[in-house]
């Protein structure tokens, strides 16, 4: 596909969705009240050996954490989700979202787990999630991620059927990254793309310290920012669900425990109307 073919759709999404005034509201809503998991629910895959194979089929399961891999800390005068990594899985919102600019916070921990043990640390947010609890890897629900690892941070993964539509270029290790500028390309685990698109630049601060996370979702297009700075742009969210091609515009929020400490704070939502003009100028 060529770029001229790419820039038509672009054009009518932003007439679609308004993109000359911000889209704000300011009337944020806090997910985490900062003092317990109210509103969220956990869930908890099989335990895995060294090399993330499932060492039984049953999972710990929703909303039984016997090893407190999600809890309240408190730390340099503030409490914090602690997300201890030692388990698959993750603490998801009773509450579906659309339409929405979702902000939090998250800083590295020191401790590795299994098959993430002494590599790049590893968690995600996973937005527009629905369908059954450990759908993927016996752990999550079916969903985009906006990917939160060690030098990856704002990358795309389809998880269990998600799939999206991104601008991206084909580098020679056969791998893909988002591009403004180029070809609107499927990612899905049927497609010859995959379900995996690289992050078009890089924001993250160094690990230990805090980083905010910006997305933004409406209609059937996502943004996903770190620290300020577009990393990529998703057109036609959509899911793959029994052979079918459906909307995926809609849904809980995950936050992952995938083998790594990690620690989120200030986790907040508001609805928009349409994507921000600062951040449309971006891309």
């Amino acid at each position: 596909m060529k770029r001229a073919k790419f820039i038509l759709p672009l054009l009518l999404c932003a007439i679609t969705f308004g993109f000359t005034t911000t889209g704000k509201t300011d009337h944020w809503k806090q997910l985490f009240n900062g003092k317990d998991f109210t509103g969220w629910d956990s869930y908890i895959g099989p335990d895995l050996d060294d090399n993330g194979k499932p060492i039984t089929d049953k999972p710990i399961g929703l909303n039984n954490d016997p090893r407190h891999v999600f809890s309240i800390v408190k730390k340099d005068g503030e409490n914090l989700i602690r997300i201890s990594g030692e388990n698959w899985g993750a603490i998801s919102t009773k509450s579906a979202y659309e339409n929405y600019h979702l902000q939090l916070q998250f800083k590295w921990g020191a401790l590795t787990w299994g098959q993430k043990k002494n590599k790049h640390k590893d968690s995600g947010l996973l937005y527009h999630s629905v369908g059954k609890y450990g759908a993927d890897y016996g752990a999550w629900m079916r969903s985009q991620e906006f990917q939160i690892e060690e030098t990856n941070c704002g990358e795309y993964w389809g998880v269990a059927g998600g799939m999206a539509d991104i601008p991206a270029i084909k580098k020679p290790d056969s791998s893909y990254v988002y591009s403004p500028n180029g070809p609107l390309l499927t990612f899905s685990q049927d497609s010859k793309q995959g379900r995996h698109c690289l992050k078009g630049g890089d924001a993250e601060n160094p690990s230990g310290q805090w980083n905010t996370l910006d997305l933004y979702c409406h209609g059937d297009t996502s943004i996903h920012v770190v620290n300020g700075k577009v990393m990529m742009v998703l057109y036609h969210n959509k899911q793959l669900d029994n052979g079918k091609e459906l909307p995926l515009t809609k849904g809980k929020i995950q936050i992952q425990s995938e083998g790594a400490e990690v620690y989120y704070r200030q986790i907040k939502i508001q609805a928009i109307d349409r994507l921000p003009a600062e951040v449309v100028k971006q891309f």
